[in-house]
């Protein structure tokens, strides 16, 4: 797992990622997940996590977070942003199963 290499907040990152062809969200429901915008519905073996940025508040909780940029066995990129601690995305009862059969194949290539 990776995380940047300079002080970079998580609103700077999700900035720059539709100039990278990341700009479409990753939305997890009970079928599969889908990208912003689309109807194709993925299964977790379907995705791979190239890249994870991790984030952590010093002082504030709400600033724990962490970004995954996805790439589909189709070619589709985006992103799925997610708070860890008190404020991770627990109400989705589908996100943690879901996110954990993800395959990791993460690459420098896509440092910010």
């Amino acid at each position: 797992m990776s995380t940047s290499k300079s002080m970079t907040t998580y609103s700077q990152v999700l900035n720059l990622l539709p100039d990278r062809g990341y700009g479409q969200e990753l939305n997890i429901q009970r079928a599969g997940a889908s990208f912003e915008g689309s109807d194709v519905i993925f299964q977790p073996e379907q995705l791979s996590i190239v890249k994870t940025y991790r984030f952590e508040g010093e002082s504030d909780p709400s600033d724990m977070a962490v970004i995954y940029l996805l790439h589909s066995k189709t070619g589709e990129k985006g992103f799925l942003l997610n708070a860890y601690g008190t404020y991770s995305d627990e109400d989705n009862q589908y996100y943690d199963e879901f996110i954990k059969r993800v395959p990791v194949e993460e690459s420098e290539d896509f440092d910010i």
